[in-house]
């Protein structure tokens, strides 16, 4: 494809799916896995899991030390490809996981005029105010958050021993809008990166 050629809309969006959080005895895996699965049944969508618990990157520095360089090699060429991301996170003190934040702050230009949607969970708040706080990093990087989030209150009484959602018909749905969203974005932000590269 030459550098002013439209995309073909037929292509699927390169989704990446973020697991935030590397706690022991994290709940995101069941969350994020559940998610990930809703994604790939999709014939617009090609998805790839990043499981921030697979990658060791030290705290975000101005310039990579050779280590960096090499902890960054299989994560950074996954961020600059995606065409959407979803961030799935838990609620940390009102927050979101410091892993999470660093692996952010690694990268800038990869971030650049995509869309980013959210899964999150916790207790009564349902990750919600982690979400609010990500909206403003996103911003920052020029990224454009969907509007439509996917909240698990109380999220441990929310799946059964298999990682199923007990109630799947309200969580499915949501997951079809934020989806719904996040592909109209992916294509029309990718087709205007082709035709006119962004500057931030």
């Amino acid at each position: 494809m030459s550098a002013n050629a439209r995309p073909d809309h037929t292509d699927p969006i390169k989704l990446v799916v973020i697991i935030g959080s590397v706690r022991e005895g994290r709940f995101g895996l069941t969350v994020g896995k559940w998610f990930a699965d809703q994604a790939a049944g999709r014939h617009d969508l090609s998805v790839d899991i990043v499981d921030l618990d697979e990658t060791t990157l030290p705290l975000a520095m101005t310039k990579p030390t050779p280590g960096t360089a090499h902890a960054l090699a299989d994560l950074s060429p996954r961020i600059e490809a995606a065409d959407a991301f979803v961030v799935v996170t838990p609620e940390y003190n009102h927050s979101f996981p410091a892993a999470l934040k660093n692996a952010i702050d690694w990268h800038h230009a990869e971030w650049q005029a995509k869309p980013v949607g959210f899964v999150c969970y916790g207790g009564i708040s349902g990750g919600l105010r982690a979400v609010e706080q990500l909206r403003l990093v996103f911003a920052e990087l020029h990224a454009v958050t969907i509007r439509d989030t996917v909240s698990f209150h109380n999220a441990w009484s929310q799946f059964d021993g298999q990682g199923q959602p007990v109630s799947p018909e309200g969580c499915n749905g949501a997951a079809k809008t934020l989806l719904d969203q996040l592909t109209w974005w992916s294509q029309a932000l990718r087709e205007a990166r082709t035709v006119r590269p962004y500057v931030a």
